[in-house]
């Protein structure tokens, strides 16, 4: 029996139950050794209908549409119409962020790598017509700067969304076009949508979110974010079997089902080179390169993508070297620990690659002192205040702003716990898992700069 083989027998029998210690409504999972695939589903798509979900159900992608999107402006590049360290105000030149100086020095290679350092949770609705993109980015014209551009990594949407107005721009089309031009078409993707009115002619997920503690998950109450975000990841909804097509676009150095250049083999190499390291490693990768997250850990390097929208979550995992690809779609649930007890497992199985456990608070933590790290830090997501008491604990809580206090409101403020220098989890499960916080910088008073979580958010108070 081939090790394939092996993972469809584990997953016929274990899938299932992986998703229900989790929560999880509905999922669905491609595994691939070269051309080799096996498919598996469980669950229901929609916890309000019970519609069963298939091999062939499509589900909100959420992020990976970033190194889609990446594959795009790549294509640019293979073409010579795009420069990789030109400054976007070549290609946009009334692309502005607050900040001026930062808006003449932004460059593309910022844009693809989250390296801009605006702000980039800034959803703003600017409508669902062809312009909704162009609306978006002429807004962004009043988004703070958080960092210098270039200086360090930090999560941005936003920046996706300006690539896909570049895209927009020198092809002359609609984003949405020129995904189907430039990567849909070519690949043969044949259960891919472009937002809902696609999606529902197929078998569609609906996301779910928790309800009051102890009630299952139950519909969320929208279906998608604004359109203007679709090149960020907004609108996009794929099997697992049309992910793995696009992983396979970059397993044979950017070459089609058909034997068809898509994308150079330079440019496929060109994603996967680090531009900047991970200030905590994130739940697989440890930097970042255009458009991909990447791995490098004990038994080769994985590259790969996740996804999160409103309810409904993604992963996307490739190991070159092995010629593996593992695609996984879900529609609610906790997804840091659904996500590694698969991908974890299929990675070491297939690839022999150890994917570091998700980190785990100290049985007995040190006591903390708060001088260094107590403070109001903020981004266009909102405040984060970071409190220390007597008993030498330090404590976070969050103030989300814009859409997250729309979706998610005010939470109590929870006890971080020192990981390492400078890096804390919360004491507590939070979404499934203990995410690590960083402390970055330090002001000439040994007070930090920045907390970051995958976004960066900039100290404005010292407590």
């Amino acid at each position: 029996m081939t090790p394939l083989a092996q993972i469809d027998r584990w997953l016929s029998a274990r899938f299932a139950d992986v998703l229900a210690a989790n929560r999880v409504p509905g999922a669905a999972i491609a595994v691939a050794v070269g051309d080799d695939i096996v498919e598996h589903a469980a669950g229901v798509l929609n916890t309000a209908t019970g519609v069963p979900a298939t091999t062939d159900s499509v589900f909100q992608v959420g992020s990976i549409t970033k190194p889609i999107t990446a594959t795009l402006v790549m294509q640019l590049a293979d073409e010579g119409r795009v420069e990789l360290d030109a400054p976007v105000r070549r290609y946009l030149p009334d692309f502005r962020v607050a900040d001026e100086t930062a808006s003449a020095a932004i460059t593309v290679r910022h844009l693809l790598a989250h390296t801009a350092g605006f702000g980039g949770d800034v959803f703003t609705d600017t409508g669902r017509n062809d312009d909704a993109i162009e609306r978006y980015v002429a807004a962004l014209a009043e988004v703070d700067q958080v960092f210098a551009p270039g200086t360090m990594f930090s999560y941005n949407n936003a920046a996706y969304v300006v690539l896909g107005r570049l895209i927009e721009t020198l092809r002359g089309r609609p984003y949405a076009a020129c995904l189907r031009e430039g990567v849909i078409e070519p690949l043969g993707l044949t259960h891919t949508a472009l937002g809902a009115e696609q999606a529902i002619m197929f078998r569609a997920a609906a996301g779910h979110v928790s309800g009051e503690p102890g009630e299952p998950e139950k519909p969320a109450p929208v279906w998608n974010l604004p359109a203007a975000h679709a090149p960020a990841g907004s609108l996009l909804a794929m099997r697992p079997r049309d992910l793995i097509a696009f992983a396979r676009l970059h397993l044979r150095d950017g070459t089609g089902p058909d034997g068809t250049a898509v994308l150079s083999p330079a440019s496929v190499a060109a994603m996967r080179v680090p531009q900047v390291t991970l200030p905590a490693p994130g739940r697989f990768g440890d930097s970042w390169g255009l458009g991909w997250d990447l791995g490098h850990w004990p038994g080769g390097t994985v590259i790969g993508h996740s996804g999160g929208t409103l309810g409904q979550s993604s992963d996307l995992r490739i190991v070159p070297a092995a010629d593996v690809s593992i695609a996984f779609v879900q529609n609610g649930g906790e997804v840091a620990p659904t996500v590694h007890a698969l991908t974890a497992f299929l990675l070491r199985e297939l690839a022999g690659v150890e994917v570091p456990g998700l980190p785990l608070p100290p049985a007995r933590p040190e006591r903390v002192d708060p001088e260094r790290y107590a403070g109001v830090y903020v981004s266009p997501a909102g405040e984060i205040v970071v409190s220390g008491d007597e008993h030498g604990r330090l404590w976070m809580e969050q103030r989300p702003a814009g859409i997250f206090a729309e979706f998610g409101g005010a939470e109590p403020a929870e006890q971080i716990v020192p990981l390492d220098d400078d890096v804390f989890v919360p004491a507590r499960l939070r979404l499934g898992w203990h995410r690590p916080v960083t402390f970055l910088g330090d002001d000439g008073q040994g007070r930090s700069q920045f907390l970051h979580s995958g976004r960066a958010s900039r100290r404005v108070v010292s407590s």
